[in-house]
């Protein structure tokens, strides 16, 4: 979407690579979307580490918040995949808040949300699908593909059924990726669009400082609906890993 002239809107530009660091990123190709992936592992440890660093009876915010996100992702991994979800919750538990930060960080200015970008997101839902089969495979051995032939269909309907069973496993890597990365991007280039809004009409004097407010309004509520799908797309991650987790661990 773009307007002649010095009042187009790029939309798409925030997504641009650039190299970080000056000449070390450079030289080494690393880019912002390198750096924030590192600030939001940083950013994990110290909210972790202040929240639980304290050790109080009655904790503080801090250690509420860390407390009630240690709680919740145990819940999600022992109610999704059974008693055997607590060996898996610390892959989980980082893989939730590793994504977590990323979506929220890039709601920030001068923040980048890496989480937009399909590479990033596809290199996790690729090592969550290698991870599943792994676990499935050391668990099963070769019965582990008996999870592709549905108990009780007719023998001629078995390699139709088979393919669409081995079609729909793969497709995990996508349906993981493509969701996380859409989301993310599709909100941040509607903040940038009702942004440049709020800057083309604003310079229209007094006709367009109404539209202009109403922009900045509409800016705002996305600003907050960003944040609950920061975190939202979050949890829809972490909770489809553990069901896969569950069918490589139960084999159904």
């Amino acid at each position: 979407m773009a307007a002649e002239g010095s009042s187009s809107i790029n939309a798409l530009g925030q997504f641009q690579l650039h190299p970080a660091l000056g000449f070390v990123g450079r030289s080494v190709n690393f880019t912002q979307s390198n750096l924030m992936m590192v600030v939001a592992g940083l950013a994990v440890l110290a909210f972790l580490w202040f929240g639980m660093k304290p050790r109080a009876m009655v904790p503080g915010r801090f250690q509420a918040a860390a407390e009630l996100g240690y709680e919740a992702i145990m819940s999600m991994c022992v109610e999704n995949i059974g008693p055997e979800g607590r060996r898996y919750f610390p892959f989980v538990f980082t893989l939730f808040f590793f994504i977590l930060f990323g979506n929220l960080l890039g709601v920030f200015p001068l923040f980048f949300t890496f989480t937009s970008h399909i590479m990033v997101t596809l290199a996790l839902a690729v090592l969550v699908f290698v991870l599943v089969t792994t676990v499935a495979i050391l668990r099963h051995g070769l019965h582990f593909f008996s999870y592709f032939v549905p108990e009780g269909i007719p023998k001629a309907l078995a390699p139709l059924m088979v393919f669409i069973e081995v079609i729909s496993y793969l497709s995990r890597i996508i349906s993981l990726s493509v969701r996380l990365f859409a989301n993310m991007m599709a909100g941040h280039v509607m903040l940038e669009v009702f942004g440049a809004f709020i800057v083309m009409l604003g310079g229209l004097g007094l006709l367009g400082w109404l539209p202009a407010a109403l922009s900045l309004g509409v800016n705002t509520l996305l600003i907050g609906f960003e944040l609950l799908v920061a975190t939202l797309q979050a949890y829809v991650f972490a909770v489809l890993t553990c069901i896969y987790l569950h069918d490589a661990v139960h084999l159904h």
